[in-house]
């Protein structure tokens, strides 16, 4: 079962490699998934996952959804 935490940690591995920071906060997760901070925190307590704006962060980092999702290789997809 795909679970809202183990893939908001996947997104934040993905922030720490290019933001360069120690620590990526809820808030940064959601603001880099073009979500409200608010509307993140009642998915993050009901443990619903935001297939969309995933499929665009997706889409805007080349990061294969497979991986995001299910922990499937590669992590990266080549940019074309």
């Amino acid at each position: 079962m795909i679970d809202f935490k183990t893939v908001m940690q996947r997104i934040r591995e993905v922030l720490l490699e290019k933001k360069q920071q120690k620590k990526i906060l809820d808030r940064e997760i959601a603001v880099t998934l073009k979500l409200d901070p608010q509307y993140f925190a009642v998915i993050k307590k009901r443990n619903k996952i935001p297939y969309e704006a995933i499929a665009y962060f997706c889409k805007e980092h080349y990061i294969n959804m497979n991986w995001l999702l299910l922990d499937q290789k590669p992590k990266y997809l080549t940019k074309i």
